[in-house]
């Protein structure tokens, strides 16, 4: 091994014991962390977001799976459209997931990793999932679930997330 790769691992190990649960960015309003857990989404109402977040996708012409999780990060519902590259599956439950457990959506993960420096750290928060595409759900002020949706680019599957909540408003 030279002293240069070694080097590499030294600091990839730096980085990963100096990882912490937080991270320096505009984190999401008080109130998303304080946001009290209600009981689980219903599957109707899991079924109907999901609904939405796939018009949208028909609308523009994209293909998305979409995944709707309980608080604990539990599947709910999931639904992919034909064709959907088939890795998107698991990418829409992480990341509905991601957004539940961390009550925030996976796009604050996405915007502290392309700030860089000490925002590397999300790399090491357990089930984050640092693209856009999750949500969390609330409903009567609580957190009943998230949608997760993937199939094309970020922002669009992103797009597709935010008409799946935006539907049980």
């Amino acid at each position: 091994m030279t002293s240069r790769s070694i080097l590499k691992s030294l600091i990839v190990v730096m980085l990963v014991l100096c990882a912490g649960s937080a991270f320096t960015q505009a984190p999401p309003a008080p109130s998303a962390y304080l946001t009290p857990i209600g009981p689980a989404i219903s599957l109707e109402n899991a079924k109907k977001a999901a609904a939405a977040a796939l018009a949208e996708a028909r609308k523009n012409g994209w293909l998305q799976a979409v995944a709707v999780v309980s608080p604990g990060g539990y599947l709910v519902y999931y639904e992919k459209m034909d064709n959907t590259q088939l890795g998107s599956a698991d990418v829409a439950i992480d990341k509905a997931r991601s957004a539940a457990l961390y009550k925030r959506p996976t796009r604050v993960f996405q915007d502290a990793l392309e700030k860089g420096g000490v925002n590397l750290r999300v790399l090491a928060l357990k089930g984050a999932v640092p693209v856009d595409g999750g949500l969390p759900i609330i409903m009567d002020g609580k957190l009943v679930g998230a949608i997760g949706a993937s199939g094309d680019l970020a922002q669009n599957d992103g797009q597709c997330a935010a008409a799946g909540v935006a539907a049980l408003k």
